[in-house]
């Protein structure tokens, strides 16, 4: 069998045995359509969604959310990454605060961030900033870490300044960890977005779907929690391409 088709029906049996047994859930159980809406219901919800663009609307804010927060997160993480991967002070100065915050989980953060930035824009961007921030720094910290030594010497020998060291040197080799931390914190970002808009929010999916709650809409909140998987593995495999597509020389290397 092919390959790629043994891959697609193998990804489908669990998607298929959940819609099943919710059918028979919903067709013979004694279940509030409050607490567990019909598939058919969860669709004509999707529609007048669509129809009516609320959910185009709240997905388009809180993408553009996500695409701010994304940004910032990426440049001050291989910005700070690069200072502490390259030089042992920095890393000696920073690493103990580092890892202490990073065991902070993003949720205690929201009351706080709430307190100082308030329920608008900023507070959200906030949020997506600190959640996204340690996937780059971390993976930009060790690519430059662990640069090989060998390099280096040639660098010192070509009495290379700092500036082309970092940009001939360590930036390439750094280069594949630091895709990978873009793209862990392009997860996190979606993630985040949606828990900052959960606790405080007026827009977005995250509102949407803890209105609907508040309201009972059970079919609502289950569009929108499928539409937030089904964005957050789209922008995934767009992320993924788009790294394949930079990085022609590691896809040689796995072969």
């Amino acid at each position: 069998m092919n390959t790629v088709i043994r891959k697609t029906i193998l990804a489908l049996v669990i998607p298929i045995i959940i819609v099943i047994v919710w059918s028979l859930m919903t067709t013979y159980g004694n279940i509030p359509a409050g607490v567990l809406p019909t598939i058919p219901a969860v669709g004509k919800a999707f529609v007048s969604m669509v129809e009516s663009g609320q959910l185009q609307d709240d997905l388009l804010v809180s993408l553009g959310r996500v695409l701010k927060g994304f940004v910032v997160s990426g440049i001050l993480g291989v910005l700070l990454g690069s200072i502490i991967g390259m030089f042992r002070t920095a890393r000696e100065l920073f690493q103990p605060i580092v890892t202490v915050i990073r065991q902070i989980p993003i949720i205690a953060w929201i009351p706080l961030i709430i307190l100082w930035a308030g329920i608008g824009e900023a507070s959200k961007v906030v949020i997506i900033v600190l959640a996204a921030f340690f996937p780059v720094l971390v993976n930009t910290e060790s690519g430059m870490e662990h640069t090989p030594e060998g390099y280096l010497e040639v660098a010192r020998l070509y009495k290379l300044s700092p500036w082309k060291t970092f940009t001939k040197v360590y930036l390439p080799h750094a280069i594949p960890q630091i895709l990978v931390g873009l793209k862990l914190a392009l997860g996190v970002s979606w993630m985040a977005v949606v828990a900052a808009e959960l606790i405080a929010s007026v827009t977005g999916i995250g509102y949407r779907l803890s209105y609907a709650r508040s309201m009972m809409q059970a079919d609502v909140v289950i569009v929108c929690m499928i539409v937030v998987g089904l964005v957050g593995i789209i922008m995934d495999k767009l992320i993924g391409w788009l790294f394949h597509f930079i990085t022609p020389w590691q896809n040689k290397v796995g072969k």
